[in-house]
């Protein structure tokens, strides 16, 4: 643990997505504010969800990319003191609505247009000198995304393996001529990566200036309808027309008994595990590029993960495979050099999942939520976080504390009170300084726990597909008196760390 954290600290949970503001939270003032308000409350770190591209269906953990910026994020505000939009432009009648990701997808994208197009009349040289180096800079991966973009996008949205099999299996002429014939949408595409990446680096930048880290995150599969898998084929369980063989989810359990069948590709990590591992390698620098330290979803799939026939429309009939377990993040770190990681080890975890994650010498996670089941030994209670973990009140899959307490049993409650030792008004505030006070050196609040919220302010609910992701602060909810609230917790907790003496600090 000292290698990632080093300090006791305490951060706040909140996709950017989520700021207030506008039809969508961007990376405009709002975040900035943001960053104040973290700053002021005595947080060293801002956690946030992927940042990647995502479709229309808004997950963050089911992106067009696993490498690009997500452009829903580009503040149009900013664009306006670039000289490339209008204060007019940048109205909007979906501000105030429910986040809706198809109505924003439109909306923002006409603005992008506009904005492109004015760049390329002229209106802002130095900036059309800097989109230049970054376009040869990122070569690498922003090519294979663009065209992913255009073609894609010329087809409707039609999922890749649905497209001519020229296309389909990227054919050289073929290849060429959509390089050729959509040259103009592969240079908007590349035009919303050159915004996203400069307004996020100076975001970031400024974070770090108020002491403040970001900790990202970094889902183990990546989505079928993406510009990795159609790029990398050969790094995936597939068949002759691009159509995954087998498919990702978790077993049976307490929870479902269907399992969860999640329907990402799988990795050839018998056959190509070389090679993977270079994707990986870029894929962690360029998020690395982003963030501070880096959050790895489902890390027990790296030891073994639940296999699933395309075929099946549930996850019982599958069977688990080994995963690449500590070659992996040694060919990471060879080329790379140490990386500040979280593992995610909720779930079912296994003797050697915990190996694993020993062996590389990695914090775990722990939820305050799962504790209080009766069972002393229960990993999640308080009394039993390791100094070496992270632990939440809960994360993005989770409802929120009030949202929890409001339905949890008798019993649950009764292990609360137990512990807290008295009865209040606003147990879920207790049961936040309970998280803080705890051994563990980094504990992570939601923003919506902040604040007492309700379910009516849930993330996401994992095994359902609407209303998830759509989540937004109020333009008035985070409020001064919160943030003094929290510091005053993060203070008695022995949690306040002052200027920038944190992972990455000079």
């Amino acid at each position: 643990m000292s290698g990632v954290f080093g300090i006791r600290a305490s951060g706040v949970l909140l996709h950017p997505t989520s700021l207030p503001g506008g039809p969508i939270g961007d990376l405009g003032p709002a975040a900035h504010q943001f960053v104040d308000w973290l700053a002021d409350a005595g947080q060293a770190y801002w956690q946030i969800l992927p940042l990647v591209a995502v479709d229309e269906g808004g997950s963050p953990y089911n992106g067009l990319s696993a490498v690009a910026g997500n452009p829903f994020l580009v503040s149009l505000d900013a664009l306006v003191q670039d000289c490339l939009l209008e204060e007019g432009d940048v109205a909007s009648e979906l501000a105030g609505e429910p986040l809706h990701f198809g109505r924003v997808s439109r909306w923002k994208g006409e603005r992008l247009r506009l904005a492109h197009r004015n760049l390329d009349e002229g209106a802002n040289p130095g900036l059309a000198a800097e989109l230049k180096v970054y376009r040869a800079a990122n070569a690498g991966w922003l090519a294979d995304y663009a065209l992913f973009r255009a073609i894609r996008d010329a087809h409707q949205g039609a999922l890749w393996t649905e497209w001519e099999p020229e296309l389909r299996d990227r054919e050289p002429a073929a290849m060429r001529r959509a390089t050729r014939d959509l040259a103009e949408e592969i240079e908007f595409r590349e035009f919303e990566q050159f915004l996203f990446d400069r307004q996020w680096g100076a975001l970031r930048a400024y974070a770090h200036s108020r002491g403040v880290r970001v900790i990202g995150d970094i889902p183990i599969f990546v989505a079928h309808d993406s510009a990795d898998v159609w790029a990398h084929r050969q790094l995936f369980e597939l068949d002759h027309a691009g159509r995954p063989l087998v498919v990702a989810g978790v077993p049976p359990d307490y929870f479902s008994d269907t399992g969860q069948r999640w329907g990402n590709p799988l990795f050839r990590w018998d056959t190509a595990a070389e090679r993977i591992y270079e994707w990986w390698a870029e894929r962690f620098r360029r998020t690395l590029s982003w963030v501070d330290v880096v959050r790895v979803d489902h890390f027990r799939g790296f030891e073994s993960y639940w296999e699933i026939p395309a075929t099946e429309e549930t996850a019982v009939h599958g069977r688990w495979r080994k995963g690449p377990g500590a070659d992996l993040f040694k060919a990471l770190h060879r080329q790379l050099g140490p990386i500040p990681i979280v593992a995610e080890d909720l779930g079912l975890i296994t003797r050697e999942v915990e190996a694993l994650r020993a062996e590389l010498d990695l914090p775990g996670m722990r939820v305050v939520q799962f504790g209080f089941d009766g069972v002393p030994a229960n990993p999640h209670l308080p009394e039993n976080y390791p100094r070496q973990s992270v632990v939440y009140t809960g994360t993005h899959d989770n409802d929120t504390l009030a949202g929890w307490w409001g339905k949890a049993s008798k019993e649950e409650r009764g292990e609360v009170w137990r512990r807290i030792g008295r009865r209040c008004a606003d147990p879920h505030w207790l049961l936040v300084e309970l998280v803080l006070g705890s051994l563990a050196d980094l504990a992570i609040v939601p923003v919506q726990d902040v604040l007492g919220m309700g379910s009516e302010a849930r993330m996401n609910t994992p095994g359902t597909t609407s209303a998830n992701w759509t989540w937004r602060l109020g333009p008035d909810e985070l409020t001064p008196d919160a943030g003094r609230r929290l510091r005053r917790a993060t203070q008695r907790s022995g949690r306040l760390v002052r200027g920038a003496a944190v992972v990455g600090a000079a």
